[in-house]
């Protein structure tokens, strides 16, 4: 409920014209910091120490109002903070963790290349040794937060060994860029954008102890996978809730619209999604607090979820008639958010290869080989 009114009170009213402009409102940082959220589920370092139920209904309760205000906290609590709390040493945990948990320094989280996406094992970036510490070069793509984080946690294949290993890169590091991705047409306010390593160096002491290979990385990309599934669940709900309003306050032939009964039948089929949504994603919830979610399990969940959410914000659309393409209305903008949001952090289609693979342990990523003509 505290989240709530702040994104109400705070973010509700001014969302519209940042997205419009495709520019982050820097001015709520300080009111997202005060609710105490980021860090979720990392326990002392200044951080909440959430469940990470607790955690995930308030990014919901983000995404309800604002789903780029919620992807920016799942960036910088979810990816690059757990990443830290997770795999990083007591030193760099007591160093970093602290100014992130109040969001006076934001971090972003970078393992997506220009040419590697869902391949995103094979990425080309490269960690070379020098004495004291490691020379980086590379690029990434499509991270959150880039162009302002003050900590950018990095992933680059260790040249010696050709394992992936992870880095905090600090934003002023010569050789370091970052550049806006423009004209995207969701998550507006979100500054993704395209990373520049050249000979960047950074020292040993900000090489993560815990990340020796990609499997360290889908540790982290599990748990974010899960917060990631409540992300369209917060914003159907959001969706739902302007529809159920504007259905009994807007008349069309003399009634309200919530009177027609396809109206109706559309309102309860979104209903019914985000309560079967909803379900689906407490179960992650406890699976994981039980110790038992599967990687699988969490790609299950992700990808189901933002396929039922993609109907409900469509259902949501045609209710509002006109003013469904209008941002005003908050539907607009939550139909074209969600459409990132249905990619990120895998695709629909890799997250049910996850899921395929643990169910029949037959790894299907790759395209079968090819094979001779056949003469018919």
């Amino acid at each position: 409920m505290k989240v709530r009114e702040c994104m109400e009170k705070e973010v509700a009213p001014i969302m519209t014209k940042y997205w419009e402009k495709a520019e982050f409102p820097f001015e709520v940082i300080p009111k997202l910091g005060a609710l105490h959220i980021s860090g979720g589920t990392i326990k002392g370092y200044g951080c909440p120490g959430l469940s990470i139920t607790g955690s995930a209904v308030a990014l919901a309760e983000l995404a309800r109002v604002d789903a780029s205000c919620s992807t920016f906290i799942l960036v910088h609590s979810s990816l690059a903070m757990l990443t830290i709390a997770l795999c990083g040493s007591e030193m760099q945990k007591q160093k970093y963790l602290p100014s992130l948990a109040e969001l006076s320094t934001v971090a972003c989280w970078g393992l997506t290349e220009p040419d590697y996406g869902s391949d995103a094992s094979a990425l080309r970036t490269t960690a070379r040794k020098v004495e004291g510490g490691w020379i980086l070069d590379g690029q990434k793509r499509w991270i959150g937060n880039s162009t302002f984080a003050d900590v950018l946690v990095i992933f680059a294949r260790n040249t010696a060994t050709n394992q992936i290993n992870g880095f905090i890169v600090k934003k002023d590091a010569p050789g370091l860029q970052a550049t806006k991705i423009e004209n995207k047409i969701g998550l507006r306010m979100v500054q993704n954008g395209d990373i520049l390593l050249k000979n960047v160096f950074v020292p040993d002491e900000d090489r993560l102890p815990g990340v020796s290979s990609f499997q360290d990385t889908s540790k982290v990309l599990a748990v974010s996978r899960v917060m990631v599934s409540w992300q369209p669940i917060g914003i159907a709900m959001g969706v739902y809730d302007m529809c159920h309003r504007y259905l009994k306050e807007r008349k069309q032939f003399g009634a309200p619209l919530a009177a027609f009964q396809i109206n109706q039948q559309k309102l309860v089929q979104m209903l019914g999604n985000i309560q079967a949504m909803l379900l689906v994603g407490w179960r992650l919830c406890k699976l994981y607090e039980s110790g038992k979610m599967t990687p699988g399990q969490a790609s299950l969940g992700k990808s189901w979820i933002s396929l039922r959410a993609r109907e409900t914000v469509s259902l949501g659309r045609e209710l509002l008639g006109g003013n469904g393409i209008l941002a005003d209305f908050l539907v607009a903008k939550a139909f074209c958010d969600l459409e990132p949001i249905y990619t990120y952090e895998g695709t629909y289609d890799i997250n049910t290869l996850v899921t395929g693979r643990e169910i029949t342990g037959l790894p299907s990523f790759k395209p079968a080989t090819l094979r001779p003509k056949s003469r018919l």
